[in-house]
């Protein structure tokens, strides 16, 4: 596995205002660029690329949706250096309207845990006044983990994906990480 998955916190940035789609930069603790994705604007099918780096050079993950324009898409992760088909991540599309709520596949589309925002009451606080932050459980063996927060800026959208408390590696950095570039870039598109 490539170094840039062993990290245990990683800040993923994207830009609000973009005019020819997003740039996503994902950094470590220590404020380091590790991976950085460019998403294109006006695409029916999410098709994103993570890189090494801005240069687009060294492709390492892949997150592909399954259908076209689908309120609760389903997206395939692969990790492109091995070619590994890592799992999937799915949308609840009607549950996550209160409550924002994703399923974690594996690769033979098993469910092996669940995305979950951390409160109702926060959840519809946030869709009202959507400059309060959300929280994100990971839930995985009936463990819930804090892993990911999502802070407001109106500028630069900001998820931080925390595998600290994961101590036994229950999720896949790197299906982790697909997972916080989805709620930086897909979640942000319901408000």
């Amino acid at each position: 596995m490539n170094r840039a998955f062993t990290h245990t916190e990683y800040v993923i940035r994207k830009k609000v205002f973009s005019v020819l789609g997003a740039k996503l930069h994902i950094y470590d603790s220590a404020g380091e660029l590790v991976l950085y994705s460019h998403l294109k604007a006006f695409k029916l099918k999410e098709d994103i690329s993570i890189y090494t780096d801005e240069s687009m050079y060294k492709e390492l993950l892949r997150i592909k949706a399954r259908s076209i324009i689908d309120f609760g898409a389903t997206y395939d992760v692969h990790d492109t250096e091995t070619g590994e088909h890592l799992g999937a991540l799915r949308r609840k599309g009607f549950k996550s309207i209160l409550k924002d709520e994703w399923t974690i596949l594996d690769s033979h589309d098993l469910e092996i845990g669940k995305i979950k925002e951390e409160s109702i009451a926060m959840a519809l606080l946030c869709r009202i006044f959507p400059i309060i932050p959300q929280n994100y459980n990971v839930v995985v063996d009936g463990i819930s983990i804090p892993v990911f927060r999502r802070n407001f800026n109106p500028f630069v959208s900001k998820v931080t994906a925390d595998f600290a408390d994961d101590r036994k590696t229950m999720i896949d950095r790197r299906l982790g990480i697909a997972a916080g570039i989805l709620l930086c870039a897909i979640e942000n598109k319901q408000e």
